[in-house]
């Protein structure tokens, strides 16, 4: 039995070697062979030279590194498509992922009721309360409009039996969202909870611009309500324009007066102008999407690895 173990590295030169000490610790405890895959997503320090090194000295270590910064998803896609486990889990490379869950993670599996162990936190200690609160509401947004079950505080921090992990793999849209995709593929899930850990070492790369940014290509990729929105608010503006002209002609011919005032007529205008750019809005994100997966472009593009039979372009 062989566990693979994906960590996605993004300048984490200062994290690495704690999660590795920390990681083969625990692997090596457990009954099973594993491959811990360290995938460089183009970072701008020397995580790619640490990486290096761990696998001159433990053969257990490959990585793989890509050509530039594709994202966190394009490395754990990229982990997925190279893992050869029979189990394969994911975790970050900040240790705010216990890696001592792991062992409990496999016998869960083990058991055969469950196809996959997912973590999710309990509490969100030590984060902006305005950063949990729009979390909170993001997480209630996409499981009411999108197909995708998400649980509040779930991360990706989760192992899965090879079934699933080719499920996953299977879905090679461009466009990815990984929480929203291992709710979609199904599967039965163990939902194992605990405390919010703090990063080890280095800053986080998430800022909250980013993190929106996130949600917002989360719903865009697992729902069609906004289109739907959209079309609603455009019957709308044109009944209650159709009711207005009603009005209008009423006036006119019952009391005779001519409407007055053009500030009234131009905030009419500028509302009515601004749902239409909204709603071209939403259709553009939904067209971009689009454009981006007609391309058909490599999700990443490896440079450097370890691994003779690696893909190194997906």
């Amino acid at each position: 039995m062989l566990l693979s173990l994906i960590v996605p590295c993004y300048n984490e030169q200062e994290a690495l070697p704690l999660l590795y000490k920390s990681v083969t610790a625990v692997l090596s405890e457990m009954e099973c062979s594993y491959e811990l895959i360290l995938v460089n997503d183009g970072s701008a320090d020397d995580t790619l030279s640490v990486m290096k090194r761990l696998a001159e000295k433990d053969d257990h270590v490959l990585y793989l590194s890509f050509s530039r910064n594709f994202g966190k998803e394009a490395a754990m896609y990229a982990g997925f498509c190279n893992a050869r486990g029979d189990y394969v889990a994911v975790m970050d490379a900040d240790m705010q992922d216990p890696p001592v869950l792991l062992p409990e993670m496999l016998h869960i599996l083990e058991q055969g009721e469950y196809d996959s162990v997912a973590t999710r936190r309990v509490s969100r200690a030590g984060e902006p309360l305005v950063r949990s609160w729009f979390a909170r509401m993001f997480y209630r947004l996409i499981n009411k409009i999108s197909d995708a079950d998400i649980v509040d505080g779930a991360r990706d921090f989760r192992m899965m039996k090879r079934e699933m992990a080719d499920a996953v793999v299977s879905m090679g849209e461009y466009n990815r969202f990984s929480k929203g995709i291992f709710g979609w593929v199904g599967f039965r899930t163990f939902w194992l909870e605990y405390e919010n850990a703090e990063r080890v070492a280095g800053e986080t790369k998430w800022s909250f611009w980013k993190l929106f940014r996130y949600a917002v290509d989360g719903i865009i990729n697992f729902s069609q309500t906004p289109l739907s929105i959209a079309s609603w608010f455009g019957m709308f503006m044109t009944f209650f324009s159709f009711l207005m002209l009603i009005f209008i002609v009423v006036r006119r011919l019952v009391f005779g007066d001519p409407v007055a005032g053009w500030a009234s007529t131009v905030c009419v205008v500028i509302f009515i102008g601004g749902i239409q750019m909204f709603c071209l809005g939403i259709m553009g994100q939904y067209i971009a999407k689009t454009y981006m997966e007609s391309k058909k472009r490599p999700h990443c593009i490896i440079s450097e690895t370890n691994m003779e039979d690696a893909k190194k372009i997906l």
